[in-house]
């Protein structure tokens, strides 16, 4: 049997692939968490060989989480509503072996289980073809910590104070986003970069 772990903030979800998971003869799911920190703790009260993982959660992201499990002795798939080529490229530098999105077919969804708990990847063909297309983020680890700041919508003095930098370095990493995105306001930047999943 392959034991697997759902990790998702809605209760829902977590039942609904529960339920169509059981139907699989060789899969069992054996715990199930709302938040990135109970995964940790599932993960390992459970040692599931397979973690379905969605990425945006309370309480910290799913990416986080995959890169925290690589510790332990299971393999994970991320399963998003959210098919940005960005959380793509993220989530395989977390250690991902797997990137699915929730409107895959049940059949598929138990596929990727079996692929990658035999050691292969496992990717959304579509969102392959559009991660290829748009190429890794441009943005540098400042820029990207200064854009999330960013997102908040807090001034400039705000952002400097809670990242310990100079007000000017500030404006300069945050011109430098918004030239890298093509966008004409820090705001438009920070919506850009979601979109493409980079922040």
């Amino acid at each position: 049997m392959i034991r697997v772990l759902l990790v998702d903030d809605q209760a829902l979800v977590r039942g609904a692939l529960a339920a169509l998971l059981g139907l699989e003869r060789d899969i069992e799911v054996v715990g199930q968490a709302g938040t990135a920190s109970e995964a940790i703790d599932a993960a390992r009260a459970t040692r599931p060989d397979v973690v379905l993982l969605d990425i945006q959660m309370p309480g910290g992201d799913g990416l986080a989480a995959a890169a925290a499990l690589r510790g332990l002795d299971c393999r994970v798939i991320m399963l998003t509503t959210f098919g940005r080529p960005g959380y793509l490229a993220r989530a395989m530098a977390a250690g991902a072996a797997g990137f699915v999105v929730k409107d895959t077919k049940p059949e598929h969804l138990a596929e990727a289980v079996r692929k990658v708990h035999a050691g292969l990847r496992v990717v959304d063909p579509d969102l392959a073809a559009v991660s290829l297309s748009s190429g890794i983020s441009p943005l540098t680890a400042r820029e990207l910590e200064v854009m999330n700041a960013a997102a908040d919508g807090g001034t400039v003095a705000d952002i400097a104070r809670r990242l310990h930098l100079s007000e000017g370095t500030v404006r300069n990493h945050l011109s430098s986003a918004m030239g890298k995105t093509g966008a004409r306001t820090r705001a438009e930047a920070v919506r850009l970069a979601t979109e493409k999943g980079w922040l």
